[in-house]
């Protein structure tokens, strides 16, 4: 990476991600300056249970000056609006920075996509890459040992086959690729999922058959290193799973499932195809847990790791 800012939406204003954010600053020191978008009063509130002391913070207000890298430079927006306008002037703020080439470097806090997207868009990540115009992107949850993928993201299932086509599976792999090649500098190992149970199906039209398996054929013939499709019941088992870098699956829940259920917290979720690195906490607000001290900052520790070699 490089030595730029690292770009931080707190996101959702009743949410732990002060409390992960504090606990993630603490647990060691980054080389690459922060500047941290939210409430100034809402960090101070929501950490006062465990943080006694002061942070080491100060109001960043000229983007033109240089940035503290011994600080938490923070741009302090007024949460007292409505929790929806709260977070689009955060990520106002956020593209202005980004588009100014800033920096290349963006972590956003968890936010409910309910109540802020409004149905309008899939999810945050469709929702950013609106704003810049962006519409080739692939969803990686990652980690070192083991990444997934969805063709498909926040979609229902009775909506997923109609979004399966060889179209889309190229486009995600190709972006997998790239930025397994270019950002970690690895030739990636990629295994993909077929759609229906055991690759099989009572209808005329198999998915696998179709779509799936000559997506495979075409892409290996531009020298990826990819195989399958696999029946996704039985391709996480440890001996299956662990001959490949990233497992790409057709829906949502078919990969983040067991990747969730292997790693937990220790995975981040990067948006590909942006013309910056965008990395969210793969974890939501959880409201219920304000303030309890009790919550895992695991996810953005990694999402700050990530973004500071």
């Amino acid at each position: 990476m490089n030595n730029k800012p690292i770009l931080i939406v707190g996101g959702e204003p009743n949410s732990v991600f002060s409390e992960i954010f504090v606990k993630s600053i603490k647990y060691k020191k980054f080389k690459s300056p922060i500047i941290l978008i939210m409430s100034l009063d809402l960090l101070i509130k929501q950490t006062l249970i465990f943080n006694k002391k002061n942070l080491n913070i100060v109001e960043f207000r000229d983007l033109n000056k240089v940035i503290d890298n011994k600080k938490i430079n923070i741009i302090n927006i007024d949460h007292k609006n409505n929790p929806k306008i709260y977070i689009k002037k955060c990520f106002e703020i956020a593209f202005k920075i980004l588009k100014k080439g800033i920096t290349d470097k963006f972590i956003n806090g968890p936010i409910n996509k309910k109540k802020f997207l409004n149905n309008r868009y899939l999810g945050i990540t469709e929702y950013i890459s609106k704003k810049f115009n962006i519409e080739n992107i692939a969803m990686l949850i990652y980690n070192k040992d083991l990444s997934v993928s969805p063709i498909t993201t926040h979609l229902p299932l009775k909506s997923v086959t109609k979004n399966i086509n060889k179209k889309e599976i190229f486009k995600k792999i190709l972006l997998i690729h790239k930025f397994y090649k270019t950002k970690l500098k690895r030739d990636p190992k990629i295994a993909i999922t077929g759609l229906n149970p055991h690759c099989e199906s009572i209808h005329k039209f198999n998915e696998d058959e179709k779509i799936i398996k000559p997506s495979v054929k075409k892409l290996k013939k531009k020298k990826i290193n990819i195989k399958g499709p696999f029946s996704a019941d039985t391709i996480f088992l440890k001996r299956n799973r662990n001959k490949f870098d990233v497992i790409v699956g057709m829906y949502h829940d078919q990969v983040l499932t067991p990747i969730k259920t292997l790693y937990e917290y220790d995975a981040i979720n990067i948006t590909l195809g942006l013309p910056f690195t965008r990395i969210s906490p793969d974890h939501g607000p959880n409201e219920t847990m304000v303030g309890m001290n009790t919550s895992n900052p695991t996810s953005l520790i990694r999402a700050l790791e990530f973004l500071d070699n």
